[in-house]
């Protein structure tokens, strides 16, 4: 199984990113998938989560307003659209996916099973 995380760069303040995860080797369509982030000498945080559906989402306070979870079950793929991107948005995005279908889970990382590899942003002030 390989969640594999992509569309993260640099931009300015205020500027959008769009990140994406696909997944491979098994289908999550079921599944609850997450986006975590760390920072330089920070531990790994919680950004978001989606259910399996898609209707259910959730998100840290600090990201409310500003960014948006979604999924397609069909390409085993869920995204992160980041707008108002501020510089304390820097980090290593992780996206993370948990394995029992239909679990619901804390926002937590060690609640979640599989891992992506991590895509870079840097938000410049």
């Amino acid at each position: 199984v390989q969640l594999q995380a992509s569309g993260g760069g640099l931009v300015q303040a205020g500027g959008s990113l769009r990140l994406s995860c696909v997944a491979s080797g098994r289908t999550f369509a079921l599944n609850t998938m997450g986006w975590f982030r760390q920072a330089p000498g920070k531990e790994r945080e919680f950004v978001t989560s989606i259910n399996w559906s898609g209707a259910g989402t959730y998100y840290a306070d600090s990201v409310k307003g500003r960014f948006t979870i979604s999924r397609d079950n069909a390409k085993n793929t869920v995204y992160l659209q980041m707008n108002s991107l501020k510089p304390g948005d820097t980090a290593v995005y992780y996206c993370a996916a948990v394995a029992v279908d239909y679990k619901r889970v804390r926002p937590v990382p060690n609640e979640y099973d599989y891992w992506g590899q991590g895509t870079q942003v840097t938000v410049s002030s």
